[in-house]
C-alpha cells in the first residue's frame, strides 16, 4: 500500500451523527480506509458522538449552572477526543496505522477567548510528519489552544472549521460528511420536494448557513473562501457526488434565488422607550458587543416625543445574556422596558441572482401575505432577504416561498 506521501492530504471531517453508534464509528474507519487504499495522505476530523455535546452540557448546568468559560471548553473538548481515539483504533483493527491528535497536537492555535474562538494559526509539521511516515491522522474538531495554553472551543459547528483550516495549511482539499448528501435548496425535513444542488457560491452557501442551513458552519465556509479551498459535502451513509462549495462562476444568473432557510433558533429583544439622540444606538449595540454577543435584525421605531424603541434579534442560547446586557445598557441611558420574546424564527431566500434582478423582495411579502403570514421585521443584503415571522408560520412560510420561487425545479 502507497504511504500517501506524495499526494496532496485530502482532509475528510465526520459529523456527530456519523459517529453516534460503534457501527456508525466501523463505517466511518471502512470510508477511510478506502481512501487510504486509494493512495490518499488522509487527516480525519471528527465531532462528539451524537450528542455527546449536549448531554455534558447538561450535566455541567447540573453541578455548576455559571461555571467559567474556561471549564466549559475543559468539558467540551473531551468529546471530540473520545471520537479521535475510538476511530484511530477501530482504524488499527482494519489495518490501517492511525494516531489521534488533540486541536492543540494538532498545532491549532486560537485567540484569548473561550466558545467561540477563532484560529489565528496553525503549525502543520507535526501532522505532515504523521502523514509521511504513512499514518492517517484523527483531528479532535471544534478545538485548539490560547497563548495562555488553555484549550478553547471553536463554537457550534466548529469542527467543520477545524477541518477547513487544516486543509488550507496543509494545502489540501476536504469533505464534509454528515446525515444529508449534499447542500439542499432548503431542510427536506420541512420542504419534501427541495432539490439537491450540485454546487453553489462560498457567499450563498455562507448566508445559508448564517441563516439556519444547518450542512456547513459559515465560519467554515468564510475561511473556505478566503483560502480558497473546495469543499464537498457529502453523505457518510450513501454514495454520491455532493455538493460543491466552491468560487461562483462570473456569468448572470438566470434565477434569482438559490435555496431557502429557516432558523428557529432566534430570539427577539425589544429595547422600549430608549432616548433618540445621536450615540444612543453605539452605547447599546457596544455593550452587546463586548459581551461578544451578534446581533442580526435591527429594527427601530419612529420618534415620538424625543424616544424610540429598538428591537434586534439574536441567537436563542444567547438571548439571557443579551436581554440582561440591554437591560444594564438601557437603564444606565434612561430608556424603559426591556423585554424578550422567543416566539419568532427567520424565514430566508439567498441568491447571488437578486443583486441583477428586481421584485423579488415584493414577491416574498406579497408570497407571505397571501399565506396570512405577518413580518415582524425584514432584514436584507445584496443577495438574501430575511423575514422574522412568528414560530407557528415559520415552516408554512418556507414551504410557500420555495414554492413561489420554483426551487424544486432544476
Amino acid at each position: 500500500m502507497s504511504d500517501g506521501s506524495q499526494k496532496s492530504p485530502v482532509v475528510l471531517k465526520f459529523g456527530g451523527s456519523s459517529l453516534a453508534t460503534p457501527d456508525r464509528i466501523r463505517l466511518v474507519a471502512e470510508r477511510i480506509a478506502e481512501r487510504r487504499q486509494q493512495g490518499d495522505a488522509v487527516v480525519a476530523v471528527v465531532s462528539a458522538q451524537g450528542d455527546t455535546t449536549d448531554e455534558l452540557l447538561t450535566r455541567l448546568r447540573e453541578l455548576a449552572p455559571d461555571a467559567p468559560a474556561r471549564e466549559v471548553d475543559m468539558l467540551l473538548a473531551t468529546g471530540e477526543q473520545q471520537s479521535a481515539a475510538l476511530v484511530a483504533a477501530t482504524l488499527g483493527t482494519l489495518g490501517v496505522s492511525a494516531v489521534s491528535l488533540t486541536g492543540w497536537q494538532a498545532g491549532i492555535a486560537t485567540d484569548p477567548s473561550h466558545r467561540r474562538a477563532r484560529i489565528h494559526g496553525i503549525a502543520p509539521e507535526r501532522i505532515r510528519r504523521l502523514l509521511a511516515a504513512g499514518h492517517v491522522v484523527v483531528v479532535a474538531g471544534f478545538q485548539g489552544v490560547n497563548d495562555l495554553g488553555d484549550v478553547t472551543t471553536l463554537g457550534r459547528g466548529g469542527s467543520d472549521l477545524t477541518a477547513v483550516a487544516l486543509a488550507a495549511s496543509l494545502g489540501g482539499s476536504c469533505e464534509i460528511y454528515s446525515d444529508v448528501d449534499g447542500v439542499y435548496t432548503a431542510d427536506p425535513r420541512i420542504v419534501p420536494e427541495a432539490r439537491r444542488l450540485d454546487a453553489i457560491g462560498y457567499d450563498e452557501m455562507m448566508e445559508l448557513a448564517a441563516l439556519g442551513a444547518q450542512v456547513l458552519q459559515g465560519r467554515a465556509v468564510e475561511h473556505a473562501w478566503h483560502h480558497g479551498v473546495e469543499v464537498v459535502a457529502r453523505s457518510t451513509f450513501a454514495a454520491g457526488p455532493g455538493t460543491k462549495v466552491h468560487a461562483a462562476a462570473g456569468t448572470e444568473r438566470m434565477q434569482p434565488v438559490t435555496g431557502a432557510a429557516l432558523d428557529r433558533h432566534v430570539a427577539r429583544i425589544l429595547c422600549e422607550r430608549v432616548p433618540d439622540r445621536p450615540g444612543i444606538a453605539a452605547q447599546l449595540f457596544g455593550s452587546l458587543a463586548e459581551g461578544a454577543i451578534n446581533v442580526d435584525v435591527i429594527v427601530q421605531s419612529p420618534s415620538h416625543d424625543g424616544r424610540t424603541d429598538i428591537a434586534f434579534t439574536v441567537a436563542d442560547e444567547d438571548a439571557p445574556q443579551a436581554e440582561e446586557i440591554a437591560r444594564l445598557a438601557v437603564a444606565r441611558i434612561g430608556g424603559g422596558h426591556v423585554s424578550r420574546d422567543a416566539d419568532v424564527a427567520k424565514v430566508s431566500l439567498v441568491g447571488a441572482g437578486m443583486v441583477s434582478q428586481p421584485g423579488v423582495a415584493s414577491r416574498v411579502f406579497r408570497t407571505l401575505a397571501d399565506e396570512g403570514i405577518n413580518i415582524i421585521a425584514i432584514s436584507t443584503s445584496e443577495i438574501k432577504i430575511s423575514c422574522l415571522v412568528r414560530r407557528t408560520d415559520a415552516a408554512r412560510g418556507l414551504e410557500a416561498l420555495h414554492r413561489a420561487f420554483g426551487l424544486a425545479e432544476a
